[in-house]
């Protein structure tokens, strides 16, 4: 069972995720209240970056798996997840340094690298989330994982790809992979999603 350490005085923690493999890379930074589950934290991730939630995720930290229970089970998988909803993130990671892993889309595997750069104490302003930086625009959701997105920007940037009309309709003629806007990514993360119920109620 995960370690779990209980603070009176509200901090927040500054975070740094990064897709892994992709060169350069796509990142972004947000700060958030250590109060937030990690159900929260995953619906910040995918605000902050763009994805569209649209595929199953999880949360490795020392080795233990936080997502929904019930997503796994059909699956028959070795791992006992805790429930993400009530598992409340500063009682997990308690430390700057501190590194650990979210998976989205077991099919693209789109591995993020998460590092806490900071733990403050939260000040005027901190009790929301907020994305303070980032670079480069999300990759397309179903691309083929970061050596499907490595193809496609080739193919995109090469007007003598064989591919490249095809896949240019398919990720849109206004795709800029060096865009990123962290307005918009405010905008999202900013309406929280409603709770979801898990049937199965793993406490840590």
């Amino acid at each position: 069972m995960p370690r779990t350490s209980k603070s009176s005085e509200p901090r927040v923690y500054q975070l740094k995720i990064t897709i892994k493999d992709i060169r350069p890379p796509v990142w972004r930074r947000v700060r958030v209240p250590g109060n937030v589950t990690f159900l929260r934290l995953h619906d910040i991730i995918q605000d902050a970056f763009g994805w569209t939630d649209m595929h199953l995720h999880e949360f490795v930290v020392d080795g233990v798996h936080y997502g929904n229970p019930e997503d796994y089970e059909e699956y028959g998988t070795d791992f006992k997840y805790f429930n993400e909803e009530r598992s409340i993130f500063e009682r997990v990671v308690r430390r700057a340094g501190k590194r650990f892993s979210y998976v989205y889309d077991y099919g693209d595997n789109w591995r993020h690298e998460i590092v806490v750069e900071k733990v403050e104490a939260a000040g005027p302003g901190d009790a929301k989330p907020v994305c303070v930086g980032g670079r480069r625009c999300c990759p397309p959701e179903d691309c083929g994982g970061p050596w499907g997105y490595a193809e496609c920007l080739k193919a995109i940037r090469d007007p003598n790809h064989e591919r490249h009309h095809e896949l240019l309709e398919w990720v849109g003629e206004e795709f800029d992979p060096e865009e990123f806007s962290p307005e918009a990514a405010n905008r999202a993360i900013a309406v929280e999603r409603p709770i979801r119920e898990h049937g199965v109620d793993w406490i840590q």
